[in-house]
């Protein structure tokens, strides 16, 4: 056989070869551009969730300190007998005070940040044992014969819940809700 002979009996493996490669190659470059997409939108999840927590958090804070200042923010008394007081409250009916921008109070410049402005609400929730006064613990078995009894003392106390945003306002990004008892 002469070398003309073999030439043109190739059949075509080396093409067949380069486009399996070539399809290997894709399949990896498409699977890394979906993981590299996949890790960008997680990462910016988790951006927008602690942008969210701090502007609740800043709610709380403002909120605490605005209990000292004003009875005006409270909502509703849950120490009243028929009063019911949800662990998380709900429903159009819940008055939600609004952080605003720009004010003295405002720890938080939510318009460059978050959705939306964070918001929060204050029940009272009666009065309770001030875990601070002395209630008698690490009394000796003899003090109630001598009369150093112990006191207990009580203290209003006032449950904060903050959110993020309205969640009607801000529905396509992260709310973060956050919850605390404040001594009055």
């Amino acid at each position: 056989m002469t070398m003309n002979a073999l030439k043109n009996r190739q059949s075509g493996i080396a093409l067949v070869i380069a486009l399996v490669l070539l399809l290997a190659i894709t399949l990896v470059g498409l699977a890394s551009i979906r993981g590299t997409t996949l890790q960008e939108k997680m990462s910016s999840n988790l951006q927008d969730r602690d942008i969210a927590f701090q502007a609740a958090e800043a709610a709380l804070r403002i909120a605490e300190r605005r209990i000292a200042d004003t009875t005006a923010d409270i909502w509703h008394d849950c120490s009243l007998g028929g009063v019911a007081c949800e662990a998380l409250p709900s429903g159009g009916s819940v008055p939600w005070q609004t952080v605003t921008a720009g004010t003295a109070a405002d720890e938080f410049n939510a318009g460059a940040l978050s959705a939306a402005q964070p918001q929060y609400v204050v029940e009272n929730m009666g009065l309770w044992p001030d875990p601070t006064s002395n209630t008698g613990v690490n009394l000796s078995g003899a003090a109630s014969q001598y009369g150093a009894q112990g006191t207990s003392t009580t203290i209003n106390f006032y449950r904060v819940t903050a959110r993020s945003a309205d969640p009607s306002v801000a529905s396509d990004r992260a709310i973060v809700v956050l919850q605390t008892w404040v001594r009055g």
